[in-house]
């Protein structure tokens, strides 16, 4: 019972204005980029999350000092050099795949064997696609035989530079490249397909090495090893997949309204926005400004009274890809049949999302038809629950437990939702702004 909550009373009309958790994204690039730097480097609206904690300690057992304080947290960073490579290092990412990817690139010139472990969630997902671009540095990767954790890295004292096509969209792969690329020899070229570019824009931020061509379909990425990297401050704006979870609650409440403060709006992360706005969602930008290279903004929604079905175009999948099961609730709301394709890279994430956003939908009575990496879904404009509804057995997937809590508010019924520690790992205080709107 301590780890389920039971919710069985639709939310009632609110006009608020909320602050969501830091972004994690940002975060833990901090973290990593901080620990390189030479000096003192503080962050503010740090996500003090299991992922970014599990960051954090990893850092410590490199040789990185922390300080963590009321108001900010400091990281002693000890330059691109200065990692301290002991015997039997062991780095628990967590159920951190940002961390535990983009660590790996960090790794390419370690002295000795380090573990990297995780949990059970983690443990699954694939490494290889990281493992094989930093072989081609010169580190050895040795993975268990299904690709995932744990595994051991041991580095190189002579870094390659490499070509590299990274055709998969994935962040994390590309950021492993890029800063296994700060500490190679040579220049390292990346021929990457569209993902969120935030390690791009904190290395121009930071004068470090790094070019960027930007063609239609991909970017061609080119960096060198800096000759220092200055420590920097840094206020971490507002998430905005965090931020999802409240935009869709609004778009689905009745004569409701929201504004969320300082949201994070890179481009390459608000495929959740041109996807609901086409459907039909009232979202504004206010008070738009560059931070450090990244678009911040407010953003205002209102309750939409009439939403339509979509065939969403594969072009917001990269940008939208951690939002798709709230954004499928939306589908779930709308007249018509909405179709989204493309979409197997959800099954690659904490648990096969595509798959539980079939069974969330299928459990409220909404017919969907899941062919592969494609979901249809028959919107019921008129939808209202009254049956009682259990998820659970999701391993530790913050974001199906956010959705259910979502579907739970906007669409009635009694629900019994597992797992909620779930949400630790990246949105801790998720619950406490639920129940700020609720009052």
């Amino acid at each position: 019972m301590k780890n389920k909550i039971i919710i069985n009373n639709k939310i009632s009309t609110f006009n608020k204005t909320i602050k969501v958790s830091g972004d994690k994204s940002l975060s833990i690039r901090w973290v990593l980029f901080a620990s390189l730097a030479s000096g003192r480097s503080k962050a503010y609206n740090l996500l003090m999350s299991e992922d970014v904690i599990a960051a954090l300690e990893g850092i410590k057992k490199l040789g990185a000092k922390v300080n963590i304080k009321s108001k900010f947290c400091e990281i002693i960073g000890v330059g691109n050099k200065g990692y301290k490579y002991r015997d039997n290092i062991v780095l628990d990412a967590k159920n951190s795949g940002t961390f535990g990817r983009l660590v790996l690139g960090l790794l390419v010139d370690s002295s000795k064997k380090i573990k990297l472990i995780g949990d059970k969630s983690l443990s699954k997902r694939d490494f290889s696609r990281v493992a094989v671009p930093l072989r081609k540095f010169g580190a050895k990767v040795d993975l268990p035989k299904h690709n995932g954790l744990p595994l051991y890295i041991t580095g190189s004292k002579n870094i390659n530079s490499i070509d590299f096509l990274e055709n998969r969209g994935s962040a994390q792969c590309k950021s492993s490249i890029i800063l296994a690329g700060l500490k190679s020899n040579g220049e390292t070229v990346i021929k990457a397909t569209k993902s969120r570019n935030h390690t791009e824009l904190l290395c121009k931020y930071l004068k470090l090495p790094l070019k960027i061509k930007i063609k239609k379909k991909y970017d061609l990425i080119k960096v060198k090893k800096p000759k220092v990297i200055n420590n920097f401050n840094y206020k971490i704006p507002s998430d905005i997949s965090s931020s999802a979870f409240f935009i869709v609650l609004t778009t689905l409440s009745k004569n409701s309204s929201l504004l969320i403060k300082n949201v994070n709006i890179n481009p390459s992360r608000t495929g959740i926005i041109s996807i609901l706005k086409m459907m039909g969602a009232n979202i504004l930008y206010k008070n738009k400004k560059v931070y450090k290279g990244e678009l911040i903004s407010d953003i205002f929604v209102k309750s939409s009274k009439k939403l339509n079905s979509i065939t969403c175009p594969t072009k917001f999948n990269s940008s939208a890809i951690d939002e798709f099961l709230v954004i499928f609730l939306v589908a779930a709301k709308a007249k018509g049949i909405s179709t989204f394709k493309d979409l197997s890279e959800m099954n690659k994430k904490e648990s096969p999302r595509l798959i539980w956003g079939s069974k969330i939908l299928n459990n409220m009575g909404i017919k969907t038809v899941l062919t592969g990496s494609t979901i249809k879904i028959f919107g019921n404009p008129n939808l209202s629950l009254s049956k009682k509804i259990i998820i659970k057995n999701f391993l530790k997937d913050h974001r199906v437990f956010m959705t259910s809590v979502v579907a739970a508010l906007v669409f009635g019924g009694n629900w019994h939702i597992h797992n909620k520690d779930s949400i630790d790992t990246s949105f801790p205080s998720f619950l406490k702004i639920i129940n700020e709107l609720k009052k």
